[in-house]
């Protein structure tokens, strides 16, 4: 019992002793301010052997003209696609459909179930979220490799709330989605569950990129035909922002577009955590179009704009202030095109993997055009 009592003494001398060092800052407080200037140091040192391998960034970008965003989104399309016609996956709509999970909303008229079936009985399910109060534009949400667009729920009450329908989407085999069992040749049957396996499909005449792409501009088409919106955006968070970035690169539909924390250019892809997965690094598909030349191409257009916003100190991936690396030279590339508007934020209000408030309101601040007209 003495020991018991001695070691209760210890712990509360030891606690209040470490609350007098940081008050009154006696030793050690010098010892850990020095130690955690280290810490910093080294991890900004880190972020920057990320980024010194690849000084010539401008060399990277091929695109000087017009015909050059025309010829790599054909050549996108022709890779994505081959012969096939894009956006002709069959669609099955349910109107005003209940779900439980968005009961509670703001300004939520109806729901629409979309449903889009691919090759390999692969399917994609989207919610379009009708509001009672429409400002006639709609806004894509995409979620990424968290699963389910509920988890996105925050984003699609905010822009309804502001009167925008949302379009929302999840990746596929992730959420509501799908995960067939596909017989496939020397390899057996194999039950899709993740993205990596999408590999074993590829072929000289089918890309499993189009199950990323498709889905989106399957419902845009519906969209178009039995809807009349003034414009269509488009924002995604994590894999989300990847969609965002090449959908919108290939359909200049989207006239604005906002990725959060979704991708790197590969030359920045030294750290694991940032290289990606299966979709993010296929080497014939970024060999057509590299990822500097696919924010050009999401910017590219009259009156479109491009956002991108890293999170600071996002656990995941994508994180630190990545400001001036290659910004400028999209920027630069977008002057000498005449066409486009290209932007990069860094998120520091917050410690996660997320669409924060503050990106919430710089997203619809940019679409309400309250920032480009200052």
């Amino acid at each position: 019992m003495f020991k018991f009592y001695l070691f209760i003494i210890f712990a509360f001398s030891i606690f209040f002793y470490g609350i007098a060092v940081g008050h009154y800052e006696i030793f050690p407080f010098d010892l850990i301010q020095d130690l955690k200037l280290s810490v910093s140091e080294n991890f900004e040192n880190n972020q920057n052997d990320m980024l010194i391998y690849e000084e010539n960034i401008d060399s990277l970008i091929l695109i000087n003209s017009e015909n050059d965003v025309i010829d790599k989104r054909k050549a996108l399309t022709n890779f994505i696609w081959n012969d096939q016609i894009p956006y002709s996956s069959t669609l099955l709509i349910d109107k005003n459909i209940i779900d439980e999970r968005y009961q509670n909303i703001s300004n939520l008229k109806s729901i629409y179930r979309l449903d889009i079936g691919m090759e390999y009985n692969i399917n994609s399910i989207a919610y379009l979220f009708l509001p009672e109060n429409s400002n006639n534009k709609l806004i894509i949400y995409h979620q990424g490799h968290g699963g389910d667009f509920v988890n996105g729920k925050d984003n699609i009450d905010f822009f309804l709330d502001q009167d925008y329908t949302v379009l929302a989407f999840s990746m596929p085999l992730l959420g509501m989605n799908n995960q067939p069992i596909i017989d496939l040749d020397h390899f057996g049957k194999i039950k899709f569950t993740n993205h990596k396996q999408l590999q074993f499909l590829e072929s000289s005449d089918f890309s499993p990129v189009k199950f990323f792409i498709e889905p989106i501009g399957v419902s845009l088409n519906y969209l178009d035909e039995n809807f009349d919106f003034d414009s269509y955006y488009m924002m995604g968070i994590s894999g989300g922002g990847w969609t965002t970035v090449l959908f919108s690169a290939i359909d200049d539909r989207i006239s604005q577009s906002y990725s959060v924390a979704g991708t790197y250019p590969i030359f920045m892809r030294s750290d694991s955590k940032n290289i990606g997965d299966y979709e993010q690094i296929i080497p014939e598909l970024y060999r057509i179009t590299n990822y500097l030349e696919l924010y050009i191409l999401s910017s590219y257009g009259d009156d479109r704009i491009h956002v991108q916003i890293f999170n600071n100190n996002d656990p995941c991936c994508f994180s630190g202030n990545i400001s001036g690396i290659y910004d400028h030279k999209i920027n630069e590339r977008l002057i000498k095109l005449d066409k486009g508007n290209f932007f990069l934020y860094i998120d520091d209000t917050h410690n996660e993997h997320k669409i924060s408030e503050y990106s919430r309101i710089l997203i619809s601040e940019y679409m309400n055009n309250k920032i480009l007209e200052k």
